[in-house]
């Protein structure tokens, strides 16, 4: 079953690029998973103040600057993975540096 790991924490407070943020990326985690065979796919994002909300209301289009939720924490990347049942996926989603960090939430696609 294939599930979405959100990857989620506060934006640093910095503009510089994730690759001198975190020059040890995910500490081997995505090459651990891919030698595993359970990343399917998966990215980091940018960042929020690039981003757009979309809503249509009455007929009408609605974009906001920015993410829609009011919150600190934002989705800074995402994978998704293959795994044989959720208890897997969480096992995944625990070894991930992030979750050290901020927080990983996992959901099934459905496909």
């Amino acid at each position: 079953m294939r599930y979405l790991l959100m990857i989620c924490g506060e934006p640093p407070d910095s503009d510089l690029p994730a690759e001198e943020l975190y020059p040890d990326g995910c500490g081997g985690w995505s090459e651990e998973m891919e030698r595993r065979g359970i990343v399917v796919g998966g990215a980091g994002l940018g960042p929020a103040s690039e981003a757009a909300t979309v809503r249509v209301r009455d007929g009408e289009v609605l974009v906001s600057d920015g993410p829609f939720a009011e919150t600190k924490e934002q989705i800074g990347g995402y994978c998704v993975i293959e795994c044989a049942d959720l208890d897997e996926a969480l096992e995944v989603a625990a070894k991930h540096p992030f979750a050290r960090l901020g927080s990983v939430e996992v959901r099934p696609v459905e496909a």
